[in-house]
């Protein structure tokens, strides 16, 4: 780069400053007016230059900033190899595709098992669905929202051969047990941490106990990317062939723009192709084309760096939440957590209990007229669902989903993202307090 071109470039990032001071403005909180939302992005003005560095080097596909994200990444969770992919969906997608690649010594076939459960988000589910497996749902416990762990070693059989969970809202299923269970097993583990980035079991980084963790840059999670997803893994093979699936199946592991690192690209005689075929070209996978940009990591990169703060932002105001709900535990079943798990909360859940004077609806339509948002906990119940009702794909349940569906019909969660303050959080224990005063309920302080 000319010492010209430098110069213009550092012109351009200082407009880019002075645009962001220009929208930097903060909106003043007006109590009942001002939405509350539930997640949002969080940035400043340095993801907004690095995203303009990224664009002026016009390179569109993954360059310098996946390859320092990726890095960076790896270094954070302490794991071996971090590849980037456009979605945390994406991500689940390729994490249960590498497990049936025939590089495996043992690959999952179609019409094998895979233990999961019915309380998700429908692309925790829909992986195994599509790489025609068969789905064994296991009923969750309220309050930690995770898979019961004793549950999960009856649900069994000889067609089993991985377990692939969440870690809901941030909270870390119970890993001692599910790892054990996978050892005695000999099954695959898959890690869905797209909600929960930062949490810890036994002190360390959830998504690093399993063969693989996934993740999600979606704008409502930890950090973002706008779109975009990871999967994290300390196999090198998986790592490997899940690069392959990626990148539209191919055999070469070249990256974007660099040819003949195997160093012998014309002297492959794989398949049926003849001795010499271009390695570049050879596909070993049926795999896709869900790769990142560029200018998604170059945002990346500077999220990464906010990451710590994220978390505590969000411990703190769950922290705060609890606190100022727990007088309320007459009406909710409040959130639960392994004593060993020190989740990053993705939000706040409470479950309505049965015998409690008002509906699930009643108190989220009474805090979404405060303009304080809430969600539901994802499918609630996925085979509930039409897109499942309708379809023909094979499943098994294991026991009832008694716990899957009163989520269904009695969760919800308000928000515990960074962009909330501490004047918000105040609003909505007064909202909450506000609902309890008007019908004259019980409320009983610890």
């Amino acid at each position: 780069m000319t010492e010209r071109e430098k110069e213009i470039r550092n012109q351009i990032f200082e407009k880019v400053k002075e645009l962001y001071k220009i929208r930097e403005v903060e909106e003043r909180f007006i109590p009942g007016v001002t939405p509350i939302r539930y997640a949002g992005r969080v940035y400043d003005e340095k993801e907004m230059i690095s995203l303009v560095d990224s664009a002026l080097d016009f390179i569109l596909t993954a360059d310098r900033y996946a390859e320092e994200f990726e890095l960076r990444f790896s270094e954070f969770f302490e794991v071996t190899h971090t590849i980037l992919t456009n979605s945390g969906s994406s991500a689940n997608l390729l994490a249960l595709s590498a497990l049936t690649s025939p590089k495996l010594e043992k690959p999952i076939k179609p019409g094998d098992e895979v233990i999961t459960v019915a309380c998700a988000f429908p692309t925790t589910v829909n992986p195994i669905i599509q790489s025609r497996l068969v789905p064994v749902f296991v009923d969750v416990e309220l309050g930690t929202y995770n898979i019961d762990p004793s549950k999960i070693e009856p649900s069994i059989s000889e067609k089993t051969r991985a377990i692939m969970l969440a870690h809901a809202l941030g909270n870390p299923f119970e890993l001692d047990a599910v790892i054990e269970i996978a050892k005695k097993y000999n099954l695959f583990v898959i890690e869905d941490v797209c909600d929960a980035v930062g949490s810890t079991y036994n002190g360390r980084l959830i998504g690093t106990f399993g063969d693989i963790g996934t993740l999600s840059f979606y704008p409502a999670h930890h950090i973002t990317m706008g779109e975009g997803g990871a999967l994290i893994t300390n196999d090198t093979k998986l790592a490997r062939i899940i690069r392959s699936f990626r990148d539209w199946g191919r055999d070469c592991w070249c990256k974007p723009g660099h040819d003949n690192t195997c160093g012998k690209r014309f002297k492959w005689k794989l398949g049926d192709l003849p001795y010499g075929y271009d390695h570049k070209y050879i596909y070993s996978h049926i795999g896709y084309n869900l790769k990142i940009t560029d200018m998604q990591a170059a945002i990346g990169i500077e999220q990464l760096k906010k990451l710590p703060i994220f978390i505590k932002a969000r411990k703190n105001n769950f922290n705060k939440l609890y606190e100022g709900l727990k007088k309320y535990h007459k009406y909710f079943i409040l959130p639960k957590w392994s004593s060993k798990a020190d989740p990053s909360w993705f939000g706040f859940p409470l479950t309505v209990r049965e015998k409690a004077p008002f509906s699930r609806n009643e108190i989220t339509s009474f805090l979404e007229e405060q303009k304080i948002a809430t969600r539901v906990l994802f499918a609630g119940n996925v085979l509930r669902h039409p897109a499942y009702i309708d379809s023909s794909f094979e499943y098994r349940v294991h026991g009832s989903l008694e716990n899957t569906n009163k989520i269904l019909n009695n969760t919800f969660w308000i928000g515990v993202y960074p962009g909330l303050n501490e004047e918000e959080i105040n609003y909505i224990l007064d909202i909450f307090a506000k609902f309890f005063n008007k019908r004259a309920l019980e409320i009983i302080e610890e």
